[in-house]
Order: C-alpha cells, then structure tokens, then sequence
C-alpha cells in the first residue's frame, strides 16, 4: 500500500512543501526568486530602450516613403505631423518619448548610486518627455509639404514654435547624455562604448545645428537624418549593455 502525505514548512519569507510517496521524499522550494524582482523590473525597463529606436526609425520611414510629396532628402520628419495622416506621426512622437521615459527609470535603477547615472538618466528623460511634447505640438507645414503648402518656411506658429523648442531642448538633452554617459564607460574600462558615445554626442548635436541653420538644404537634412538613427541606435546599443550587465 502507497501513502501519499503532503506537509509544508514555512521559514521566513521561503516555503518548503514536501510530498511523502512510499519510500520516496522530494522536496520543492519556492522564493521570492520564481516572480518579478526589483532587477527583473530594472531590465523590462531597460528593454524599452532597445524598442524605442527602431520603432521611431520605421514607423518615420514607412511614411516617408509612402506619403505623397514627402521627400527624403529636403523635408524632416517633423513634417509628417502634418496632413490627413498626421497622427501617424504624432502618434510616433508620444509612444516613443514615452519609451523614452521608461527607459530613462531603468537607467536611473541600473546605475543607483552613481552621479553620472542619475544626470543620464535625466538628461534621457528630458528627451522623452520633449519628444511627446513635440507630438502634442505640431511642426508646421513648409517646404511643400504637405501637398499645396507654398515653398518655403511657410507662415510660423505657436504650436511650431512650440515644436521647435520642445525638439530643442531634448535634442541638447540627449547629445549631452551621450558625453555623460562617455565618462562613465570611460572609467569602467568600456573604451568601446565610450567612444562610440562621444561620437554620437558630436554627430547628433553636430546634425541638430546644421539642419536648425540650413532648412531646406539636402545635406543638412541628410546629415540630421542621419544622426537621429545614430542616436537611437546609441540608445539601443546602451539599454542592451546595461541589461547584461545586469543579467550577470
């Protein structure tokens, strides 16, 4: 005849269950380790980092070549807040600043305890929050776009210049965060991310200038163009080391 003969053990915060089957015990353990930690929290956080990107870059892209009149090499992608399908793009704004924030949080978790780490974090989380900010505030139609605006800078609004600072400031946000977060790798022994940092700092705020002097000029554009999908390829490359680095 077999006995089956369920007993458990609490300790603390560990509960141990056993189960009796003949001649044979085997014993389950179960800890706070089997559910969510606060590392577990830091690393979802982190991982919206690694999404907010490429979520940006498509999503600007699909349009970009998709949309009647839209032109790569002269017209930013702030323009595609305007026109029938314009909250494609405003839509592309907030969901991404809000990745942004989130990521900015688990930044702040993964580098607790560090200077440099909480003025990145919130030097990110500026970024964010002026990327939904510039969302809310639609860029004006210019330069032919949408089809039927005249040529041009085109006539200048409160919601554009809202627009433009909220770009701004997150743009100078986050080039610094690139020089802050430089140091830090620096001093970790990180020389790899450390430089590919301070490059993507000097780019992207490099880009921000030439395109804020030179509307309309292909070169400035593509070189801005450019330095945003830098940018938020740095922003992924980070989020992926600070998540191994917490994964070890």
């Amino acid at each position: 005849m077999t006995t089956t003969q369920p007993h458990s053990t609490t300790t603390g915060n560990t509960t141990t269950g056993s189960t009796t089957t003949g001649s044979t015990t085997t014993h389950a353990t179960a800890t706070c380790d089997d559910g969510w930690t606060p590392t577990h929290v830091t690393r979802s956080l982190l991982g919206w980092g690694v999404v907010a990107g490429p979520f940006y870059v498509v999503v600007s892209l699909a349009q970009a070549v998709t949309r009647e009149g839209f032109e790569l090499t002269r017209h930013q992608w702030s323009l595609l807040e305007n026109g029938d399908l314009g909250w494609l793009q405003v839509t592309n704004f907030v969901l991404t600043g809000l990745m942004l924030l989130a990521f900015a949080v688990g930044l702040r978790r993964a580098l607790a305890g560090e200077r440099r780490g909480r003025s990145a974090s919130v030097l990110t989380g500026v970024f964010g929050a002026c990327l939904v900010a510039a969302g809310v505030l639609r860029a004006d139609p210019a330069l032919g776009f949408p089809v039927g605006t005249p040529e041009g800078v085109g006539s200048v609004t409160a919601h554009g210049i809202g627009h433009f600072a909220a770009a701004g400031v997150g743009f100078v946000s986050i080039g610094a965060a690139c020089f802050v977060l430089a140091r830090r790798f620096s001093r970790e022994g990180g020389r790899g991310l450390a430089v590919f940092s301070r490059i993507t700092g000097v780019v992207f705020l490099g880009g921000f200038l030439c395109v804020a002097s030179g509307a309309g000029s292909v070169a400035a554009n593509l070189l801005f163009t450019g330095a945003v999908v830098l940018v938020f390829a740095w922003i992924s490359v980070v989020a992926v080391h600070l998540y191994r680095v917490l994964a070890d």
